[in-house]
């Protein structure tokens, strides 16, 4: 018959410059998909080098082992009997473009360069890549020696072009390429591709994966086709985590999903579907049927192959299936989960240290860390060879094998409750119990000897003793106690970071996670150098919000109840005297306004692109039954007032997972001065104007009721 087809995408954990790592994982995915039965592999976009070279693809070296990269990809006898898509950087006439390199058996066949280029949010493509405008058309690409000896090939189509095999038309869509208003899908269906190809580098943002599904879902729902979507997976450097969720679709239908997060470097999916079904689909949309007899003609490039065979009746075929979502709370404790492990392995420490206050912050990211743990154990109970090999090496012992997560948190977690004279009993038995539930291995110690050290350093000096504002002192003097006891914590955390397992007899040094909410990290709501300053952040793109679910799913999902008990408790810095042995300093009451709020606030400045007058203008309709036109913008300035007055404390921020589309980060996501008019004089005034206007309107109201 020959009309069945057998299709292969995957997710591969790439590491940016990795160019041996990326090369065995690339070879493992194809070798599985031929496995499988599979004569089409896709894999991510620019999976060669790893997505995140950044201005590393300025570099000619970039270039150079990304060729390298190619050479030994056509040579292996792993890529032979099956059309490899590959993504890289290549130059052509001087100019970097983003690409998918199509190969089989040893022959290039073309060379498809992205035409729409994300630069968005994380994204900055148009920095190193240029866009190919030249919609359906092509050019000779002279290829570099190294590869005319290996192909014997002098030149290759380079440009916006379609394979043509013996059974079947195939297309490439290049992830942002999904995402554009015209994407490429629609013209090529119309012109006859069957068979969309879509290579991605799309990173986890907490509730995306709804979008990414509906896309592809309404693409072929009416077009018709069969849709593969590639991704890397993973932490590839920075920031971001990629999440895979690589997946074939067909007819508006599901039929494969890949895992959104996982621990393993390579996944592949397959799936075998008969092409008859979408060419059945299609005839019957005249609509569709009429659009294509009148749309411009995609350059083909001839494949002498085909991806079905001639007896394939008795081929199963690929049933549909319904695409399982995460809750955002189970995205939250798998997801930095993941990203922590990639950032332990790759950067060859020997675990983590962590200050656990008894909050909900510091709770959550411990959580994180156990989550980390629990997902590492039941990889190796998979039978995850990479996995064992990787957490051996982290505990430096050959014959280990993790099967308790309590007690390899233990080994990787160090948490260390650092009391001071304001600080609660209660929170110091909170972190306590917490540590032991999970398992780690917990330190208590006291600050103040180290606080008192240094006041008194200032006090010999300067002949003046600073006080808390309780016992009569300014509140200068109140923000500046607070913050000594704040930032003697940071050095006392990375001092024990750096020798805690030396002092145990242990090799390697410890992480230092910081433990800021991007709430927190909005307002400005830390001391600058304080506990916040760590090597990496894993919830400081996640609201508290988002947290306290998360806090609330670990307590039942993984048997902590200590974490019940942190819910319960007010939010509370406790750097300020205890009140009769009791906390009087909340987080709230500090910064005059909800957490609610401030994701609330965020949201409209970031996604919404709200100004103070924007802001206040919207609020007024949110809030209309709860606030008064005054109210709204009384909160709308105090929050711009601290927002601005703290920007550059965004400057330091530490390096945090990226999960929440109004993260403040100020390395690339959210670019904005950080010395501002605190005043906001025009901007407030704007607001002002309004709020008096709607209350003469009010009180014009009010006279004429009898």
């Amino acid at each position: 018959m020959g009309r069945k087809v057998t299709v292969a995408t995957c997710a591969l954990n790439q590491w940016a410059l990795d160019f041996e790592g990326n090369l065995q994982r690339i070879l493992k995915s194809i070798e599985i998909a031929k496995l499988k039965g599979a004569r089409y592999r896709l894999g991510p976009e620019l999976e060669i080098c790893g997505y995140g070279c950044w201005d590393h693809y300025y570099e000619s070296d970039t270039l150079l082992h990304s060729l390298q990269v190619l050479a030994a990809l056509l040579e292996s006898p792993v890529t032979q009997d099956i059309i490899c898509d590959v993504g890289m950087p290549v130059m052509h006439r001087n100019i970097r473009y983003n690409c998918r390199v199509i190969f089989l058996n040893r022959k290039i066949l073309l060379i498809r360069p992205k035409m729409a280029l994300a630069n968005e949010g994380n994204y900055r493509e148009l920095r190193w890549f240029t866009p190919w405008s030249r919609s359906r058309q092509t050019e000779e690409y002279f290829l570099p020696r190294m590869l005319q000896d290996l192909t014997e090939q002098e030149t290759v189509p380079f440009g916006d072009a379609v394979l043509s095999t013996r059974d079947t038309c195939i297309g490439s869509e290049i992830c942002e390429e999904l995402w554009t208003p015209r994407s490429p899908h629609v013209d090529m269906g119309l012109d006859g591709v069957e068979i969309f190809a879509n290579a991605s580098g799309s990173h986890h943002v907490l509730r995306k994966a709804h979008t990414r599904v509906d896309l592809v879902t309404m693409a072929t729902a009416k077009n018709g086709g069969i849709y593969l979507l590639a991704n890397q997976k993973g932490c590839d450097g920075d920031r971001l985590y990629y999440d895979g969720c690589a997946l074939i679709a067909m007819n508006g239908s599901m039929f494969a999903q890949g895992s959104q997060f996982s621990l393993d470097d390579v996944e592949v999916l397959t799936a075998t579907l008969d092409l008859e079904d979408v060419r059945s689909y299609r005839a019957e949309i005249s609509s569709r049927n009429l659009e294509a007899s009148r749309v411009s003609r995609y350059p083909r490039v001839k494949v002498d192959f085909a991806l079905s065979s001639r007896e394939d009746l008795l081929e199963p075929l690929s049933e549909p299936i319904e695409w399982k979502y995460h809750s955002p709370a189970e995205e939250i404790s798998l997801g930095p989960a993941c990203w922590l492990w990639d950032f332990l392995r790759r950067s060859q420490q020997a675990g983590f240290f962590l200050s656990l206050s008894g909050g909900v912050d510091s709770a959550a990211t411990a959580c994180l860390v156990f989550s980390m743990c629990r997902q590492v154990c039941e990889a190796v109970k998979r039978g995850n060879q990479e996995v064992l090999a990787d957490v051996r090496t982290i505990v430096t012992q050959t014959g280990y094998t993790p099967r308790d997560p309590h007690e390899l948190c233990g080994r990787l977690l160090t948490t260390c409750y650092m009391a001071s004279e304001n600080s609660s009993r209660e929170t110091c038995d909170r972190a306590r119990e917490l540590a032991r539930q999970i398992g780690s291995h917990h330190i208590g110690l006291s600050i103040d000897p180290a606080v008192k050290a240094v006041v008194g350093i200032f006090r010999l000096v300067t002949g003046s003793s600073p006080a808390f504002a309780v016992h009569g002192g300014s509140s200068r003097e109140n923000l500046a106690l607070q913050n000594v006891q704040a930032r003697v914590r940071m050095v006392v955390a990375y001092l024990f970071a750096q020798l805690s397992l030396w002092s145990r007899g242990a090799r390697g040094g410890l992480l230092v996670l910081g433990s800021a909410n991007v709430d927190e990290s909005l307002l400005g709501y830390l001391t600058k150098y304080d506990c916040s300053s760590a090597d990496i952040n894993p919830i400081g793109g996640i609201s508290k919000t988002d947290l306290r679910a998360f806090v609330q799913l670990c307590e039942e999902r993984f048997q902590l109840p200590a974490l019940q008990s942190i819910l319960d408790a007010p939010a509370t810095a406790e750097l300020e005297p205890l009140a009769d042995g009791r906390v009087s300093q909340t987080d709230e009451q500090d910064m005059g306004m909800t957490y609610s709020e401030l994701s609330v606030y965020g949201r409209l400045r970031k996604a919404a692109k709200a100004g103070p007058y924007s802001m206040f203008c919207k609020l007024l309709v949110t809030w209309r039954d709860t606030c008064s036109p005054r109210q709204v913008a009384d909160k709308v300035k105090r929050f711009f007032s601290k927002y601005s007055a703290n920007r550059h404390k965004m400057t330091t921020l530490t390096p945090a997972y990226h999960a929440e589309s109004y993260s403040p980060d100020d390395n690339r996501f959210d670019l904005r001065p950080f010395l501002y008019n605190t005043r906001w004089p025009w901007q407030f005034r704007c607001i002002e104007n309004q709020v008096l206007q709607l209350e003469q309107g009010q009180r014009q109201d009010l006279d004429g009721v009898d």
